[in-house]
Formats: C-alpha cells, sequence, structure tokens
C-alpha cells in the first residue's frame, strides 16, 4: 500500500534540495487539461503532498467579481493551499498572456527561493506556451504590406489567403480556421517579410527560450464521461447562482463586449438576462459550448511537445489520479538528481 501523499512527498528532502540548486534552468511542474476534469481538486492535493503552492494558469480567473462561472477556487481550498495569480484585475481591466508570464516568473522565483517547487494548473493553453517558452512577437507589422495583403483578401477572397498560407506554412494553416482572416494576414505577413514561416519561427524560438526544466503533465478523460462532468459542472454553475452574477456584474456597467464578459457562462446568461433567448436556450448554449471548448483545449494540449499524459478512469477517485500523479513527479524529480 502506498504511504500517504502528505507523507509521501513532504518527506523527500531531495525536491528542497533541487529547488534551491542553483542549476541553469528551474525545475517546474505544470498540470494541464480540459475544463470539468477535475484538476484543482486534483492539483489541491498534489500540492499538499509536495508542501507547495498553486499557480493558476487560467485566463478567467484573473478577474475579481467572477468566481462562479470561472470556478475560482472556494475560500476552504485556498486556505488548504495558497492559490496566487488569481482575483488580479477588474473585469474592464486588460489583461495578456504577456504580463501572466511576468508574474508567473516572480511568483516561481519566490518559491524556489523558498525552496519549494513550483506547480502551475491551469487550462490556458497559451499562458502556459508563454510561460514554458516565452513569447514571440515577431518583426513589427509593416502597415503598407498588411494594406497590400488587405486589398488582397478583399479582391481574392479568404479562402484563397487561406490556401496560398497552407502553401507556404501549412502547419499554422492547420492550426487556423479558414475564416480567422486576420491571423491568415499576420501569418501571410510575417512570411512575405522574412521568407519563414511562422510555425517554424515559433518552433526555433520555443527551443531557444525555456528558462525551465519541466515536467507537463495533461490530464485526459474519455469524452463521453468528459460531457457529462460538464453538463453537471454547468448544473451547479446555475444552483451557485451564475445568473444572479452576471446580473450584478452587468449593473454594475461591465459591457457584454468586454473580454471577461465573453467568457463562458457570462455570455449566455448575459443572452438571456436582456431578452435575445430563454434560460432553457441560455443553458442549452453554455452546455454546448463548453463541450466545444473542451475540444479546443484537448486539441491544443495534444500539439504541445513533451507532455505527459494521465488518463483518468471513469469513477476513479481523486485520490488515485492524485497518487499516480505524486509518483510521476518524484520520478522527475529523481531523474533530476541523477
Amino acid at each position: 500500500m502506498n504511504p500517504p501523499l502528505e507523507s509521501r512527498l513532504s518527506s523527500n528532502h531531495g525536491i528542497r534540495t533541487l529547488a534551491e540548486s542553483s542549476t541553469a534552468l528551474q525545475p517546474l511542474v505544470v498540470l494541464v487539461g480540459p475544463t470539468a476534469i477535475g484538476k484543482s481538486r486534483i492539483a489541491i492535493e498534489v500540492a499538499q503532498a509536495l508542501g507547495t503552492e498553486i499557480l493558476t494558469a487560467d485566463s478567467t480567473q484573473v478577474y475579481r467579481g467572477m468566481n462562479i462561472g470561472t470556478d475560482t477556487p472556494s475560500e476552504e481550498d485556498r486556505q488548504r493551499v495558497p492559490h496566487r495569480l488569481i482575483d488580479l484585475v477588474e473585469p474592464d481591466e486588460p489583461f495578456n498572456a504577456g504580463e501572466f508570464r511576468r508574474r508567473a516568473l516572480r511568483e516561481i522565483s519566490r518559491l524556489s527561493e523558498q525552496g519549494l517547487l513550483p506547480l502551475v494548473v491551469g487550462g490556458t493553453g497559451l499562458y502556459v506556451r508563454a510561460l514554458l517558452h516565452g513569447l514571440w512577437a515577431g518583426p513589427p507589422s509593416d502597415r503598407t504590406l498588411r494594406r497590400k495583403l488587405e486589398d488582397e483578401a478583399r479582391a481574392r477572397g479568404g479562402e484563397s489567403m487561406y490556401q496560398e498560407l497552407g502553401r507556404v506554412d501549412p502547419a499554422t494553416a492547420r492550426r487556423l480556421h479558414p475564416r480567422d482572416t486576420v491571423k491568415v494576414l499576420r501569418a501571410l505577413e510575417v512570411y512575405r517579410q522574412t521568407g519563414v514561416a511562422l510555425s517554424k519561427a515559433h518552433e526555433e524560438h520555443r527551443e531557444r527560450a525555456t528558462p525551465f526544466r519541466a515536467l507537463v503533465l495533461g490530464l485526459a478523460m474519455e469524452r463521453a464521461i468528459l460531457y457529462q462532468r460538464i453538463d453537471h459542472r454547468v448544473d451547479l454553475e446555475l444552483a451557485k447562482g451564475l445568473v444572479d452574477e452576471t446580473r450584478i456584474l452587468l449593473a454594475k456597467g461591465y459591457s457584454r463586449n468586454l473580454v471577461s464578459m465573453r467568457s463562458l457562462g457570462y455570455r449566455q446568461m448575459a443572452g438571456y438576462l436582456e431578452g435575445e433567448y430563454s434560460f432553457d436556450e441560455a443553458v442549452r448554449r453554455l452546455k454546448r459550448d463548453t463541450r466545444h471548448f473542451a475540444k479546443r483545449q484537448m486539441t491544443w494540449f495534444r500539439k504541445e511537445p513533451g507532455l505527459t499524459w494521465v488518463e483518468v478512469q471513469p469513477d476513479e477517485s481523486v485520490r488515485s489520479v492524485s497518487q499516480r500523479v505524486v509518483t510521476l513527479i518524484e520520478r522527475f524529480v529523481n531523474t533530476l538528481q541523477g
């Protein structure tokens, strides 16, 4: 029988020694996965075993006053394990992956100085990628070239521009929607400016930029079971007061067009509150859109190099999954020490 989680890693002095060492690359553990898979509960168990804190990589939990729709950790959960990088800005304040990376790097340095192994947990793939590999801004926009591309798009049509991108940069074309004209034109702009495909530039940047020796773990689950969990999650959010939370945000003057208010839950409930459709239709849309979001998350994470998958079995307990995650972290630490 495995010893309790709380004793397996907290007594491992190697983790403290490793975190305090002056190695060129900082050790880091990252736990990702789609919404509703149980990341938060598993992360709390793992963080307690590590004796560390949770650094949240979630683009919606950075907003204050948006707790139910974003599934922000409760006060009880925060008392069990400190959670950082949540409740950072008001719903109408700007926040992006670059700002997340700057704040996360400070937190990681603080934890490392304390001899703790940082644990990053979240479902926002861009935030995780920005943290691990930095952000590649590319060459500055060339207004003359951009206008020329926009003129071509109007004359030839967006589909033709997308086909051109598929010829010069098939990897980028595969990850973009053919009607995402802004990103298609930006990729073509970079190629025409530099002669280098955007996907290749990103790959070279990732190889150079990482400051970490990271173990990246991804939680996965049978799709049908995950979708059942999503439906249950939505029902719980509604029971907790998602509609009232949305009503309060709108009453405070936060526009439906804000990035924060376009996130899952608030977008659908705002439409209901403003009479665009019925409550039942709002719920249907929210469940549908959340399933689509989870599918996009999995597509993103499956493309991330070096990710180790942890398959969550139907009806498997949080403790069981956490035990398996801790075992992988133990092996990671032992490898670094060896």
